[in-house]
């Protein structure tokens, strides 16, 4: 006899089928039938499509197993498991030293007000993180945007993302691989300037004076992480 699949059935199978891809989505590793990650013969993991500094934070099994460097502080600190008696101590296993250095653009070197244009200035600085990117084992450089708080929440964000971007497009100019740097726009949820630029008078891009105050604010903040 001939099974023929009823509609219920073939719906279900469907839906199956569309769980499992959702789910592959919110993994950024490439997963085993153990449910571990896989990694190659020198023990890094495989990354999926779908990686970013994020997602890997928001899987923190898999993300302190793979990029530690990159996880929050809190993500990753398991308590120490205690040696049973008379156990001999783990030997301390040799690997690459990680060599992580954070470098905080100044809006002036990088952007005017409004605008998503670098500068000569800031030009010559990602000149600089360029050439020490590639004295590394480079693994991931993060650029995250920032604006002031003059002009609409979305608008900002918007900007911040433009300002992202063009750092991104400029240091692939210079060489760096268009897969190791990810972008991100904070647009004005993380100024730096606190409550220095309160009761400055109009919020808006004419008071000269606020502008000026929030000059901090409008950055571009990038992180570089990799090996030696």
């Amino acid at each position: 006899m001939k099974f023929i699949p009823t509609k219920s059935l073939l719906i279900a199978s469907l839906l199956a089928v569309v769980g499992v891809s959702a789910q592959a989505q919110t993994i950024p590793y490439l997963i085993d039938g153990r449910g571990e990650v896989a990694t190659s013969g020198t023990g890094l993991c495989w990354r999926t499509g779908y990686w970013t500094p994020q997602l890997a934070a928001e899987n923190p099994k898999y993300g302190c197993a793979c990029d530690k460097d990159l996880m929050p502080a809190d993500k990753c600190g398991a308590a120490p498991v205690a040696a049973a008696p008379g156990a001999a101590p783990a030997a301390p296993v040799a690997g690459p030293k990680p060599a992580s250095s954070k470098v905080t653009l100044s809006a002036d070197a990088l952007f005017d007000f409004d605008k998503a244009v670098l500068r000569p200035e800031g030009k010559s600085k990602l000149d600089d993180l360029a050439s020490q990117a590639g004295k590394l084992n480079l693994e991931v450089i993060i650029a995250v945007g920032h604006t002031d708080r003059i002009g609409s929440d979305a608008y900002n964000q918007k900007l911040s993302e433009r300002r992202a971007a063009a750092v991104k497009t400029y240091l692939v100019g210079k060489g760096v691989a268009a897969n190791k740097v990810y972008t991100e726009g904070k647009g004005e949820k993380q100024p730096v300037t606190g409550d220095k630029c309160k009761k400055m008078g109009p919020e808006n891009g004419k008071n000269k004076k606020l502008v000026e105050c929030l000059q901090p604010d409008r950055r571009v903040e990038i992180e570089v992480i990799g090996t030696k």
